[in-house]
């Protein structure tokens, strides 16, 4: 029997924005679900690897996610992502900020503009990417780097939804 990922990313946005007024209160009501599947394969919408796991980053301390190579699975086989279809982090922190990105070489950075760039997540905020066709990674450019603020201990979510070579 082949292994098999089927992945489900929702995002629902609900909100209502009531203007005070005199005689009546008009509301401006919002909601909108964005949603993405992915079923087993490598193709566009497909994927067969996933990442995820919480993770903890000492006062200003950063690490490097080797993407090819260097991640397990949950059964403990080693990943060598070719795409990353989804990517998801959240910062867990109250007080501390994550930067995400920016490695010092062989940076996985094709979801930036830039190698240098970064995503700054402040405390409680999150980070979500998807992406059909996938950011292509290589066994060269496959470092994503996560860096933690100076100040406190910080744990961070992150999951990754892709292909293999």
């Amino acid at each position: 029997m082949a292994d098999t990922l089927n992945a489900l990313i929702r995002l629902l946005i609900s909100a209502t924005y009531v203007k005070d007024m005199d005689l009546a209160d008009p509301r401006d009501a919002l909601a909108l679900t964005l949603e993405q599947s992915f079923t087993t394969g490598t193709g566009s919408g497909q994927a067969n690897l996933i990442f995820h796991d919480q993770r903890q980053l000492a006062d200003g301390v950063s690490e490097d996610l080797d993407l090819y190579g260097g991640l397990t699975n949950a059964f403990g086989v080693a990943l060598n992502f070719a795409k990353i279809k989804a990517m998801v982090i959240k910062n867990l922190s109250t007080t501390q900020t994550l930067s995400v990105g920016g490695a010092a070489a062989t940076q996985f950075s094709n979801w930036v503009a830039n190698v240098n760039d970064v995503v700054v997540l402040p405390p409680g905020s999150f980070l979500c990417l998807v992406n059909l066709a996938g950011y292509a990674v290589t066994s060269i450019l496959d470092l994503l780097k996560i860096a933690n603020s100076a100040g406190a201990v910080c744990d961070y979510e992150i999951i990754l939804i892709g292909n293999g070579a």
